[in-house]
């Protein structure tokens, strides 16, 4: 929830503003700001889901041990790995920021400072700035990705084997609103940060991350409350 209200606060007010005038100024430092704040929650946000899938697989897969597996040192852990994580990402994303040179018009194509229409607008040599985030982000993506493929993969052959239709509805119960919340948010961010940029267009950029920065966060409350 924290993860979820910070991503959103990051850019929704400036978004808000932009709809409401034609000129919406930010200051360079604003922006780094804004683009930072953006990449640590962000990425908060998939090392969450990871641990949130990990979570699943020893509640369905290991129910006997859960106490001892996901005790308070054990999410402690999790917890630092995670914002550990986040705030490795913001560096990379902040650092190539600073390494940009803008010769202006500085009118940035989004509702909010992103790094790849910023990219767009450098005159300097952004080969390098432009991809260690990319590594960065994509290799977050990926590896969280891996650990929710193979949580979901053991606890998938768990619930088959089991015989009792209670036990399954129980299981199944446990990981559907993990599971809708995974599929939202890993969905869009895979779209914009690991697909080639070619294969769409900056609208479709800013579609997708209205959905990923602000709807996806308001609908979470709602998604964990599902019940089957």
């Amino acid at each position: 929830a924290f993860a979820d209200i910070c991503l959103s606060t990051s850019v929704t007010p400036n978004m808000l503003v932009n709809s409401l005038v034609e000129r919406n100024p930010i200051s360079y430092h604003g922006c780094a700001m804004q683009l930072g704040s953006a990449a640590f929650f962000g990425a908060a946000e998939c090392f969450l889901l990871a641990t949130m899938a990990y979570d699943r697989f020893v509640a369905v897969c290991n129910p006997l041990l859960y106490s001892l597996k996901m005790s308070t040192q054990v999410c402690v852990r999790f917890l630092v790995v995670a914002y550990g994580g986040s705030l490795l990402n913001a560096s990379s994303c902040t650092i190539s920021f600073w390494l940009l040179l803008f010769c202006g018009p500085n009118r940035v194509n989004h509702f909010f400072c992103d790094f790849t229409p910023l990219v767009e607008l450098s005159c300097s040599d952004s080969s390098i700035p432009a991809i260690v985030p990319s590594f960065t982000a994509g290799s977050i993506v990926v590896v969280t990705v891996f650990v929710i493929a193979v949580s979901y993969m053991y606890i998938l052959l768990t619930i088959l084997r089991m015989r009792s239709t209670e036990g399954r509805h129980k299981a199944f119960s446990t990981c559907t609103a993990h599971f809708t919340a995974v599929s939202l948010y890993i969905g869009t961010i895979t779209f914009i940060y690991v697909m080639p940029k070619s294969s769409y267009s900056t609208d479709q950029n800013k579609v997708v991350s209205v959905f990923y920065m602000v709807v996806i966060p308001m609908l979470n409350p709602i998604v964990y409350r599902m019940k089957t």
